[in-house]
């Protein structure tokens, strides 16, 4: 397969919007990352995804709309605290789990009884979810496992010859999947942290909104993944990544007690100069939001500069900031080093 990368205009949207409806694969810009899309409602087309990804059948992806007529068919209850979040945060990047509906296909949901939605806010999505009348799945736009894409050049280097059209759309601003939250049972449960946190949606709900101890932890054995992003190693380079908790003079003189050939640093900007091996930077320290812009460019940026083993700072663990910890940590396949 040819897979063409189209600048977008009304003739690209237009192409993808028809190859949506013949149930092929998109891959397309959103605020958050790339994605692959193909109509939820179409288990043959979604099987395209996990076939195009290399991706687990028990992962589930999510849906994404552009207008709350569409959760018609999608979802089988808006609970309020739905309508509440969704007039707060939608159009952006906030998914919620919700009691499937009867039209999204199995595949889909990974055979689950909910289903995630989300209202992306990126105009080029909600242009191609306009034109197709496709409410699509999409997951990130990487081979399964490794960092997400947030540009179409590195969409391409994954999917090259998997899918037919990638529509190139520039950076993505946010850099992280979106927050992941379900809104059903005794208090609302974040599964996976993202842009949204989640101080802004206690404020919005008025009750305290729980985080599943999978985000900083592996799942338990037979644990089912009810969201994306939960699995054990994820978003990683082909490097092994080992995060270093600790101050910078700490992590500095662990990285100098542990140099060799093909060892490479992963720091926050600024400290490159003082550290005694290559290095990339993710971001300004404590601000989640540029960590989060930049973490999976950098983590590409490893690969292709041949780092076989990197030491990674240790980002915060609220805030914006529990998203790049979240993701960090299952690069490094949950190797955490205190110094």
């Amino acid at each position: 397969m040819k897979t063409q990368v189209l600048p977008v205009n009304e003739e690209s949207i237009a192409l993808a919007a028809n190859l949506l409806r013949q149930g092929e694969l998109v891959a397309l810009p959103t605020e958050t990352v790339y994605g692959i899309a193909a109509d939820a409602r179409n288990g043959e087309a979604v099987k395209k995804i996990f076939e195009a990804k290399g991706r687990p059948q028990d992962n589930p992806l999510i849906v994404h709309i552009c207008g709350m007529e569409m959760l018609e068919g999608i979802v089988s209850e808006v609970p309020d605290r739905a309508r509440k979040l969704a007039d707060a945060f939608w159009p952006g990047p906030l998914t919620m789990v919700m009691p499937k509906g009867p039209e999204v296909s199995p595949v889909t949901c990974a055979g689950l009884d909910t289903v995630g939605v989300r209202m992306p806010s990126h105009p080029v999505v909600q242009a191609v979810i306009r034109a197709s009348g496709v409410a699509f799945a999409a997951p990130s736009a990487n081979l399964s496992g490794k960092p997400s894409p947030t540009n179409a050049a590195d969409t391409l280097t994954d999917m090259d010859g998997r899918l037919p059209l990638i529509l190139d759309g520039g950076e993505s601003a946010v850099g992280v999947e979106s927050t992941v939250v379900a809104v059903t049972g005794e208090h609302p449960m974040i599964l996976r942290p993202g842009y949204v946190t989640r101080e802004q949606m206690e404020q919005v709900l008025g009750e305290p909104v729980l985080i599943s101890h999978a985000i900083l932890e592996k799942l338990n054995d037979g644990e089912v993944a009810r969201s994306p992003g939960m699995k054990y190693k994820h978003y990683a380079p082909k490097a092994e990544v080992t995060i270093v908790k600790g101050s910078f003079s700490a992590y500095t003189e662990y990285v100098r007690q542990h140099t060799a050939p093909g060892v490479w640093a992963l720091c926050f900007d600024g400290e490159e100069a003082a550290l005694p091996v290559p290095c990339v930077s993710y971001g300004r320290e404590n601000d989640g939001a540029s960590e989060a812009h930049r973490l999976f460019t950098a983590l590409r940026e490893l690969d292709k500069n041949g780092a076989r083993v990197v030491y990674a700072r240790c980002p915060r663990s609220d805030g914006v900031s529990m998203a790049v910890y979240n993701r960090l940590i299952r690069a490094a396949a949950f190797r955490v080093v205190e110094v």
